[in-house]
């Protein structure tokens, strides 16, 4: 796999992603002259969706905490925009955080959920492969740089026989890979949720495993390290809000899913309610800072030193910010 230590210009990032157009200031009067504007950044598969509710819920808002939203179609570009400072915050799973922190000194403040059994290897079911081995020799669509590109390629293909070289990868944006599936053009796709649950239940694809055996992928937020200097009490007003976002997922998770249902039929996504109620009960938002999190980044840094797709193992003190959740829940 080719290093992913290469970087966007400030022009690509926003050519890239249309960061520019859909930055949406939202909010309301600051309660406080110290509450400042944060630039959101969130993937539009479901493991950013979380986020997507939490602009939505008005839980910002209550905290007089104003923001602008940057949706882009995986959280490895998220990532890349806060290398850049083209965002102050967003959500990526443990991987594409090593690197941007790498890259950029980015810090986390929160973990917000698991979603490993959201990440899983489709096949296209008129070929009948059912097995990982059966990707030998195959056209494989693959988000390179993005975390379940390097889970697939660094821990779940090798498990199984299945190394660098031994299938065709194509690269492409996951939210691009069904159509591609549908056209014959790609043999399988490593997807996340909703685009999983559309392609089986469309009669395309088979679903032949999932991430979690593997990896519970715990997904991040990530903050650039000025932000976080500059404005720590914004940080905690935010932290509070997710803590009533959780709250939302827990108690009226239908609410929740009614926003989020509407965000992808938005788009023009078919789905069905039923489809839709699968992929997003694969999440399991939670959002805190356990204890755990250090230890799982640990062993993934190993990974991706050894791979040399960074170039040190972090320094846990400068890339763990627990003292923001743990003030916010004071």
């Amino acid at each position: 796999m080719t290093a992913r230590h290469d970087t966007l210009t400030r022009r690509q990032y926003l050519a890239a992603t249309g960061a520019g157009a859909l930055a949406l200031g939202l909010g309301v009067a600051p309660t406080s002259a110290q509450t400042a504007t944060i630039r959101q950044g969130y993937q539009t598969n479901i493991w950013g969706m979380p986020t997507y509710y939490l602009l939505k819920s008005g839980a910002l808002e209550k905290r007089g905490v104003k923001f602008q939203e940057f949706a882009v179609p995986s959280g490895n570009l998220t990532m890349q925009q806060m290398v850049g400072r083209q965002v102050d915050m967003g959500t990526y799973a443990g991987q594409s955080f090593l690197i941007g922190h790498d890259k950029g000194g980015l810090v986390a403040i929160a973990l917000i959920e698991y979603v490993g059994r959201t990440a899983q290897i489709v096949t296209r079911k008129d070929l009948n492969i059912t097995t990982v081995a059966g990707l030998k020799g195959r056209k494989v669509a693959n988000q390179v740089g993005s975390s379940v590109g390097n889970v697939f390629v660094d821990s779940v293909g090798p498990k199984y026989g299945l190394r660098k070289g031994d299938f065709q990868e194509i690269r492409m944006n996951v939210n691009d890979m069904v159509s591609a599936l549908a056209a014959k053009t790609i043999d399988a796709m490593v997807n996340v949720e909703p685009y999983n649950a559309i392609a089986v239940a469309d009669g395309i694809g088979i679903s032949i495993l999932d991430f979690s055996g593997f990896d519970r992928m715990p997904v991040l937020m990530a903050a650039t390290p000025e932000f976080v200097a500059k404005h720590p009490d914004t940080v905690v007003a935010y932290l509070k809000a997710w803590q009533q976002v959780a709250a939302d997922f827990k108690n009226t998770p239908g609410k929740a899913a009614d926003v989020i249902y509407s965000f992808f039929t938005g788009k023009g996504y078919k789905l069905s309610r039923e489809t839709f109620s699968q992929a997003l009960a694969r999440v399991e938002v939670n959002p805190g800072f356990p204890a755990d999190l250090q230890g799982y980044l640990a062993k993934e840094a190993q990974t991706l030193l050894r791979e040399k797709k960074i170039g040190a193992i972090p320094d846990w003190k400068k890339a763990l910010r627990p003292e923001f959740w743990a003030k916010a829940g004071s």
